[in-house]
């Protein structure tokens, strides 16, 4: 009903990730009847990818991470591509193209591309021994590594490297991360959790290394050692993970606009050709909580695009993106969690939980909370989420004496008396 029947043109999703598998999900839980067909680069199954950087596995098996078993597809109908992945788009024919030499027409275009890993540019980043974490295979020869690796130096302070990190002193190997800029998660975290953050790493006995710059890895047949600003650090494995690129070349050489992603409108749609998506990793887009457009990296993310989507193509009253974005990072024994966006200017204030390491910054904007990070404090990370999603804003006064936790308690009692 899809690829098999050629020339029948239905809902082509190019992407087997998360945002994909929430489109054709999605798709078929609204009653979408027509053909659906997923182009997939990998030759897995769609799978989970936060679980790649959280633990070490080397067998597939032990990971578990398909998000559904293979029969959901064929019990759908939905032709599921693995290992072919489009080459080429035409708009003006509304045909795609994949590596192996199909054809597919399409009513409606979804792009679920996802992101790549930002390459390392320093010499000897081509070594045996050195790393990144994007795929499930990538995910498997790290694991492999570090059943014999001593000394890991991670490059990159954001979420991958500091979760490899931990997953690397779980295994007992000495840990040392470097980080160019002058703290860690400097895209993600307010400098005060940040702070508070890089001292729990340290206290389990990761060495962190920030304002240092990578300069050359050097090894023979292998990574040996990693040369940086600061002096030469003794490795048998580097894993990096220094930000990401979106995979837009496909759009780029179409002729839609791209610009650090697929542009696209408020329902999610294409700026260039309103018979093309965007979702997920790879779409940059208006969000009402953020100025300009902004380009978002997570699952939640990923799953709230691909069902708005989904919906919109089922025949459901198109709506606009709006969903209140939240990350989180499973760091060794230590939870951050996100909600909202915080901006560079935002106003930020610490509050200690009653439980030792409980920790919470919320980021006021014009004296209204427009996100909150928490460590080891699920609570109020999902307190936060409520209040956040609510159109009734948070006042910065409101917590002068309280936590948000006790601020939704405060309102829903004065919700039940009015």
């Amino acid at each position: 009903m899809s690829a098999d029947r050629p020339g029948v043109a239905g809902v082509v999703v190019v992407g087997g990730g998360q945002a994909g598998f929430s489109v054709v999900s999605t798709l078929r839980a609204g009653g979408y009847d027509g053909p659906v067909t997923v182009f997939a680069d990998e030759p897995h199954l769609p799978y989970q990818r936060p679980p790649l950087s959280k633990k070490a596995h080397t067998e597939p098996d032990e990971l578990r991470v398909s998000l559904v078993p293979e029969s959901f597809y064929g019990e759908r109908d939905i032709e599921l591509r693995l290992g072919d992945d489009v080459v080429a788009l035409d708009t003006a024919d509304r045909t795609v193209r994949s590596r192996a030499g199909l054809s597919v027409p399409y009513a409606h275009l979804v792009l679920a591309t996802g992101a790549r890993n930002r390459p390392l540019p320093v010499p000897g980043a081509d070594l045996a021994g050195v790393h990144a974490v994007r795929s499930l295979d990538d995910a498997l020869a790290v694991g492999r590594a570090l059943t014999t690796a001593q000394d890991v130096v991670v490059i990159g302070g954001g979420f991958i490297g500091l979760e490899l990190a931990q997953v690397a002193r779980a295994r007992g190997a000495r840990v040392t991360v470097v980080e160019l800029a002058d703290r860690l998660l400097s895209r993600a975290v307010s400098p005060q959790l940040a702070e508070h953050l890089r001292r729990r790493h340290e206290e389990s006995g990761v060495h962190v290394h920030t304002g240092t710059a990578v300069q050359a890895i050097e090894g023979t047949d292998r990574v040996r050692q990693v040369v940086t600003s600061a002096g030469t650090l003794p490795a048998d494995l580097v894993v990096y993970g220094i930000g990401a690129v979106p995979r837009d070349e496909l759009a780029r050489d179409a002729g839609l606009a791209v610009d650090d992603g697929v542009l696209v409108d408020e329902q999610l749609r294409s700026v260039s050709d309103p018979r093309v998506s965007a979702v997920g990793d790879c779409a940059r887009h208006p969000h009402p909580h953020a100025p300009g457009l902004v380009r978002l990296e997570s699952v939640q993310n990923a799953t709230d695009q691909g069902a708005l989507v989904g919906r919109r193509l089922a025949g459901q009253p198109p709506a606009p993106y709006a969903n209140l974005p939240w990350f989180w990072s499973d760091q060794g024994a230590v939870k951050l969690q996100i909600a909202g966006l915080r901006a560079p200017s935002d106003d930020v204030r610490l509050v200690a939980g009653d439980t030792p390491g409980r920790l919470a910054a919320y980021a006021f904007r014009g004296g209204r909370l427009a996100a909150v990070e928490t460590l080891d404090w699920p609570a109020e990370h999902l307190a936060a989420r409520r209040l956040l999603e609510r159109e009734t804003p948070v006042l910065a006064d409101e917590l002068t004496d309280t936590t948000l936790g006790g601020l939704a308690r405060a309102r829903r009692a004065a919700e039940v008396r009015a």
